[in-house]
């Protein structure tokens, strides 16, 4: 089963304090034969999100650098069609939603493919069960989180 991967499962790919059997499910998806889809803006989250890591202690140069070659080698494709629904149905959801444009990307695609969303963030996923889109875990494992 495919699906759209928001930046907070990501981390918990990478980050052990992050991790849960729940989103290591998710991962364990990828390796027999799923493929998760992002945004293009993923890239930026995810490198953005170790730089702060890092600057807080959490992870070395060293290890933020072996967690994004971990996430690389991971069948991850970026849609690109994502930027052309900026100013129109991304936009759209944020309003609707009260989601950041950034996490309204997200659940742009997964309505767009049909594909369930995998993420931690309380509000988008609440936004995606509104819009009838299914997430992952499908218990959220941390109440509150991200």
């Amino acid at each position: 089963m495919s699906f759209v991967a928001d930046c907070s499962v990501a981390m918990a790919w990478v980050l052990k304090d992050e991790a849960t059997p729940a989103t290591d499910q998710i991962l364990d998806l990828l390796g027999i034969g799923a493929t998760a889809y992002v945004p293009s803006l993923w890239r930026w989250e995810i490198s953005n999100f170790l730089l702060c890591a890092e600057r807080r202690k959490r992870v070395t140069k060293a290890e933020a650098h072996a967690h994004l070659a971990h996430l690389n080698a991971l069948p991850i494709e970026f849609d690109e069609t994502c930027q052309t629904q900026a100013w129109n149905t991304t936009h759209t959801l944020a309003q609707r939603h009260k989601l950041t444009s950034y996490d309204a990307a997200y659940l742009e695609l997964a309505v767009r493919r049909g594909l369930p969303l995998a993420s931690l963030d309380t509000a988008l996923r609440a936004a995606a069960k509104s819009e009838k889109v299914a997430v992952l875990p499908e218990m959220c494992p941390r109440p509150g989180s991200v």
